[in-house]
C-alpha cells in the first residue's frame, strides 16, 4: 500500500466521512494495542486520506480509554504526515459561542491518568511542544472555513484548549478557575493527541466545534449530554463540508512543517545504548535517523 499522508481523526459525532471514495477498511496492529477502530482509507477529490473515529464508530470509548498511542502509531505506519483532528468542546469565555469553530494554537494538559509518550523502556526523548500545532495547517483551515456561510457562527484562529481528564464535566469551581487562567475552550482528548503527533513528527491541527458554555455561564444551564448531542448533530454537517474542501487543498500544498523534524534534536539516548526491543518497537518513528 502506498503512503497516505493526510489523516482525519473524527471526534464526538463524526464517525464516518462523507465524500470518501475508493473506500477500504484496514486493521493496523501496533505494539500499543489496537486502535480505536478499523482505519478507513479512501480519496476525497482525488487526494488520499485515512479516517479514524477517535471513540470508535459506536462511541464506546471514554476519553481516557482512547488508545491514543495505538491510534497515532497506526497512522504513522501508513505514512501520515498531517493530522486534522475534529473535536467537540465547551466554551470558557463569552466570545466563544456555541456553533463557533475554534482552531486552538495552544494546549493546557490537565489530565492525570494517560500514557502520552511513545518513549521510555531505555530510550529518552524530549520534544519541543512550545507551539503544539502547525501554523501552516491552521492558516489553511482558517481560510477554508472563511469560504463557507456559517450563519451566526464565527471562526477563531487561536485560543488555548484545556484538556481535562473526564468523563464527568467540570464542577462550577473548576470551570471558574479555568476561566481565570485565560483558557478559551475545554475538551477531553486533543492535548494527548497533539503530544503524540509531535513525537511521531506529524503536523497537527484541531478544528474544535463549540457545543456549550461548560457550567460557568450565569444565563445558561450547565452542559448536558442532550445539549452536546444537539449541537453535535448541527456541527457534523459543517465539519463534513469543510473537510471536503480542506483535504484537497492540503493535498495540493503539503507544506513542510517544523513538526516533520521534531525528533532531530530531541533524542537523548545514543542508539547503541537503546535496547533492541525498543528500537524495533519504535522503528516507524526513528528509522530515518537510525537507518
Amino acid at each position: 500500500m502506498h503512503p497516505v499522508k493526510i489523516a482525519v481523526i473524527g471526534g464526538s459525532g463524526l464517525y464516518q466521512m462523507s465524500g470518501l471514495t475508493d473506500c477500504q477498511e484496514i486493521q493496523v496492529p501496533t505494539p500499543f494495542g489496537e486502535p480505536s477502530d478499523t482505519l478507513m482509507t479512501g480519496r476525497v477529490e482525488g487526494v488520499d486520506v485515512v479516517f479514524l473515529p477517535r471513540h470508535g464508530r459506536h462511541h464506546r470509548l471514554l476519553p481516557s480509554e482512547v488508545p491514543y498511542r495505538a491510534n497515532i502509531y497506526a497512522l504513522k505506519t501508513l505514512g501520515v504526515e498531517y493530522v486534522i483532528s475534529i473535536a467537540a468542546v465547551g466554551s470558557l469565555q463569552e466570545t466563544y459561542r456555541p456553533m463557533d469553530i475554534v482552531l486552538p494554537d495552544q494546549f493546557f494538559d490537565w489530565t492525570r491518568h494517560r500514557a502520552a509518550t511513545f518513549f521510555g523502556e531505555g530510550l529518552v526523548a524530549h520534544v519541543s511542544l512550545a507551539h503544539p500545532v502547525a501554523p501552516e495547517l491552521v492558516d489553511l483551515a482558517t481560510g477554508v472555513c472563511a469560504e463557507f456561510d456559517l450563519g451566526a457562527a464565527r471562526v477563531h484562529p487561536a485560543g488555548t484548549y484545556l484538556c481535562m481528564e473526564g468523563p464527568a464535566f467540570s464542577s462550577y469551581a473548576e470551570s471558574r478557575v479555568y476561566r481565570s487562567w485565560g483558557m478559551a475552550i475545554i475538551g477531553m482528548t486533543n492535548a494527548t493527541e497533539a503530544k503524540l503527533c509531535r513525537e511521531a513528527e506529524m503536523a497537527y491541527c484541531t478544528l474544535a466545534f463549540v457545543t456549550d458554555y461548560d457550567c460557568w455561564h450565569p444565563d445558561r444551564a450547565a452542559v448536558t449530554v442532550e445539549q452536546v448531542i444537539d449541537y453535535l448533530n448541527r456541527n457534523v454537517t459543517t465539519a463534513q463540508h469543510i473537510l471536503k474542501t480542506l483535504i484537497p487543498r492540503l493535498g495540493q500544498t503539503l507544506p513542510v512543517c517544523a513538526a516533520h523534524s521534531a525528533l532531530k534534536d530531541s533524542l537523548f539516548t545514543r542508539p547503541e545504548n537503546v535496547p533492541a526491543a525498543t528500537r524495533t518497537k519504535l522503528a516507524p518513528l526513528l528509522q530515518k535517523y537510525w537507518s
